[in-house]
């Protein structure tokens, strides 16, 4: 790799940046382990390894970019949720986060059920061998021929989202001489404090049904009426990234309520209770989330605490984690291209993949760490903006971050926590292949999704 000078831009701190970094770590060479998988080090010649394999080696037997997959992460993570609530709750991993077919056998081995919201991944976690009574099937706009494989599959649970659903699911269950388990997806008015487009349990979106007005209580009333239907609990989910537990306790009392105002209209007492998913991991060392036992803890004593209020029996409780699960398991590996200093500004470097491989920092403005690890380096920060090869001005993966000052074309660079909707949201824009995903463990790397390929592309195309 070469190691040619080039015009340095901005190097210190007293450059007031846009996203979240405002200084330059004390060491560069440094790896917070709260952004990087938990089996990632460097070795003593500076070059940073996963799973003991290191990246230079990973480079150039899969390429780049690729996307490398910590297993032994990905399992302890799995099992550290499935512990912490118990087997008195339920842990669905939800797929929408990333999903193959080697994190499904994997899920499957850890004790874990699956959350899918598509037929795509429904037909993913049955061909891998999820057994269909471990799986629950979300969506806003489910089709008939999702809702005809959900119910002929024998899934656990469908999570109704609308009134038009309901008497769908309910008709289909029925031409089958089935009666399908369904929970009913309300909205509680809880404000998430995140991004507009995560935030899922306020009243103006698509999902759900409102509890304020009575909506939630007459879809209860409809689906308990149908006998296509068995109605075994409500659904809530108040957001994405979230790390402050206050929402939850309000959606819970919420949801709590109306399995009160159920049992007092239809006796019945619904046994389910479904919190969702949406909590948070650390993308940049400032992001401090909670460890899986304190959130079990907190979960179990708010919905306890409103059923003893109601006089209710506590519900068995399912949670839905999907990127607290698989996204610190997992970083991209990039190969620096062109390297581009903005005088009193900062340093644009370019990178082989883009917005193709990690949409998010476009999409949500997310913000993201970045090192070099190909080697170390002693040299001064540089602050740099870390962009891809798309013809996009927003084709951005790091808003602001630092690297060493005598970064070259050639070096590797990573951005850590990219295992949960990045490779799940890539797309195929100018025609970019979409990266594969490599899991990584005890010295041993196997592609479990592989590169796309320009036939792949022309395939396709039928002219």
């Amino acid at each position: 790799m070469s190691r040619s000078a080039h015009p340095a831009g901005p190097r210190h701190a007293d450059v007031l940046t846009e996203g979240h970094y405002t200084a330059p770590p004390a060491d560069l060479n440094a790896l917070d382990p709260k952004v990087w998988a938990h089996t990632v080090s460097r070795n003593e010649d500076g070059v940073v390894s996963v799973g003991g394999i290191d990246v230079a080696t990973l480079a150039e037997e899969f390429g780049t970019p690729a996307y490398f997959m910590d297993e032994a992460d990905f399992r302890a993570r799995a099992r550290s949720w499935r512990t912490a609530f118990g087997h008195d709750a339920d842990v669905f991993y939800a797929g929408k986060a990333f999903l193959s077919r080697a994190v499904v056998r994997w899920l499957h081995e850890e004790g874990l059920n699956l959350d899918v919201c598509s037929g795509g991944e429904l037909a993913t976690a049955l061909s891998a061998g999820m057994p269909a009574d471990r799986i629950a099937f979300h969506g806003n706009n489910k089709s008939t021929e999702e809702i005809t494989k959900a119910v002929e599959s024998g899934v656990g649970r469908i999570v109704l989202d609308s009134f038009q659903e309901i008497v769908r699911v309910a008709h289909i269950a029925q031409s089958l001489g089935k009666r399908q388990r369904v929970q009913i997806r309300v909205t509680v008015g809880v404000e998430a404090h995140t991004h507009e487009f995560i935030a899922t349990a306020h009243e103006d979106q698509k999902f759900g049904i409102a509890l304020a007005d009575g909506q939630a209580a007459e879809a209860v009333r409809r689906a308990l009426a149908l006998d296509g239907l068995e109605v075994v609990g409500i659904h809530s989910h108040i957001g994405s990234q979230i790390f402050d537990m206050a929402g939850f306790e309000v959606a819970a009392r919420r949801v709590v309520a109306l399995l009160a105002a159920v049992r007092d209209e239809h006796g019945v007492e619904l046994p389910e209770i479904d919190l969702g998913g949406g909590l948070g991991i650390a993308y940049t060392s400032e992001d401090d989330p909670r460890e899986p036992h304190e959130i079990a803890k907190a979960l179990n004593e708010i919905v306890t605490r409103e059923c003893e209020a109601a006089k209710l029996r506590t519900p068995r409780i399912s949670v839905e984690p999907g990127r607290a699960i698989v996204g610190p398991t997992a970083f991209t590996l990039y190969e620096v291209g062109t390297i581009k200093p903005l005088d009193g500004l900062r340093t644009y470097v370019s990178v082989d993949g883009g917005m193709s491989d990690n949409i998010r920092t476009a999409l949500y403005d997310a913000e993201y760490s970045v090192a070099l690890v190909s080697r170390a380096s002693d040299a001064e920060p540089m602050l740099v903006r870390v962009v891809g090869k798309h013809c996009e001005s927003g084709d951005i993966v790091v808003r602001d971050a630092f690297l060493p000052a005598d970064l070259a074309p050639g070096d590797l660079i990573a951005v850590p926590a990219t295992g949960a909707y990045c490779r799940s949201m890539a797309s195929n824009y100018n025609h970019a292949l979409r990266p594969p995903v490599v899991a990584v463990n005890d010295g041993e790397a196997r592609v479990i999704v592989r590169r796309e390929t320009e036939e792949d592309l022309l395939r396709l195309d039928i002219g």
